[in-house]
């Protein structure tokens, strides 16, 4: 489909990054620049809002190209997120209808949603319904997910700086870890359900000053208790104060997460169990069998909204990819999503290709299991090489009376 000329939606959905809103300006920047786009709605809590009537013309709130950068500069989703799942095409049929006579009604040409794993589901869905009833309309997925688990792209925008953060908060770690003299197990708890990208980024702290982390644990590697405990034992050898990053989402080998020994079984809405509470688990069991002081740190949603600590790489990128998507779609792409591919390590250099949908929605990434240590509590030099790119320069950050300014929606909600 080429030349369709009409008005744009754009949402977000899934957990936010601190740089899906520097996406989500590229999407508007490179819309508000096309002939063919009049108008450009932000989805108010993603899918949702549209089932619900609650969109905003975007335009409002961002009408000077420093409302847009500081937009850029903003953590979390500016216009909300949610994480519904459309039920399967032969299935409800009734919601596909009600979504595409609100596109209809609104005159929606193009539809842009930024989003992970699930989100790329809602662009499959999407897609398939308008091609299945002939409805004019080009629709693209925009990648976003601090996990880096969605297959093809080279990495994901909001990664890098998930991945600076954590390596700064490691080695700032190391150094508080460090005052004290008596044994101390310290256990730093990274998201990631089935990918340990997150918890690799660790071992980017590294360097002559800093030895921490001493070991590192991913979903990728069935979890051990007992050799976790041994490992542990032996690294006290070396020093009193060990330092171990272990992903919420390691698996023993009956397939529970380590975490379900703290009772935690509530699932979001695609089924997902809610992890939490690996680092406390492991720290319990290693402070009664070796009578040590531990302590666990979660970083939480802290990980994935310190914008003050973003990668100049990474809000770049994300901004480059959103543009990326909306001039793929005024071309007549639909039914695709934008992606990174890695042309050189050193100097750096990316391309962005597209892909269909089909073959990305539901598809992990995770770390090549040679990119692991043999004994599986350590990562190899593969994933520094890989990473190291990924977190570098200091992002901009907009700021007054000593603190960072946010783009906030100019509209009141409960």
């Amino acid at each position: 489909m080429k030349n369709l000329k009409g008005n744009a939606m754009v949402g977000q959905s899934g957990g936010p990054t601190s740089v899906i809103n520097a996406t989500l300006a590229g999407v508007y920047e490179a819309a508000i620049s096309s002939e063919h786009i009049e108008t450009v709605y932000g989805l108010v809590h993603g899918i949702e809002g549209l089932l619900k009537d609650d969109f905003v013309d975007m335009s409002i709130g961002l009408e000077t190209k420093e409302d847009i950068d500081i937009l850029a500069s903003t953590p979390s989703a500016y216009l909300g997120s949610c994480r519904f799942k459309l039920p399967k095409l032969d299935e409800k049929t009734d919601v596909y209808e009600k979504i595409f006579e609100k596109f209809s009604k609104n005159n929606i040409k193009y539809f842009f949603y930024i989003g992970g794993n699930d989100s790329m589901d809602t662009v499959y869905k999407l897609s398939a319904y308008a091609d299945k009833i002939g409805y004019e309309i080009n629709i693209m997925g925009v990648p976003k997910t601090i996990d880096n688990d969605l297959a093809m792209t080279d990495h994901t925008p909001g990664f890098g700086s998930a991945a600076k953060y954590i390596a700064t908060a490691t080695r700032e770690i190391n150094r508080d870890a460090t005052v004290y003299a008596p044994p101390c197990l310290t256990i730093i708890e990274v998201m990631g359900r089935n990918a340990g990208w997150l918890t690799a980024a660790t071992a980017l702290a590294r360097n002559e000053h800093c030895k921490a982390p001493d070991l590192i644990y991913l979903p990728e590697i069935t979890f051990d208790v007992d050799k976790f405990i041994e490992d542990v034992k032996k690294a006290l050898q070396k020093r009193s104060t060990v330092i171990v990053a272990v992903s919420e989402g390691v698996k023993l080998a009956d397939g529970r997460y380590v975490c379900e020994a703290g009772l935690n079984t509530e699932t979001d809405a695609f089924g997902h169990k809610r992890l939490t509470g690996t680092g406390l688990t492991l720290g319990n069991i290693a402070r009664e069998r070796l009578g040590i002081k531990t302590r666990h740190i979660e970083f939480s949603l802290l990980q994935r909204c310190a914008a003050h600590c973003a990668s100049a790489t990474d809000v770049s990128e994300s901004r480059m990819i959103g543009a990326r998507a909306v001039e793929n779609a005024i071309e007549g792409e639909t039914g695709k999503m934008v992606y990174f591919v890695r042309k050189s390590n050193s100097p750096y250099e990316i391309s962005i290709e597209s892909i269909d949908i089909g073959k990305i929605a539901n598809v992990e990434q995770t770390i090549p299991r040679e990119w692991i240590n043999e004994e599986g509590n350590d990562v190899n030099k593969e994933v520094i090489d890989y990473i190291f790119p990924l977190i570098q320069g200091e992002a901009r950050v907009f700021m007054k009376d000593g603190l960072p300014v946010h783009a906030v929606l100019p509209i009141k909600r409960d």
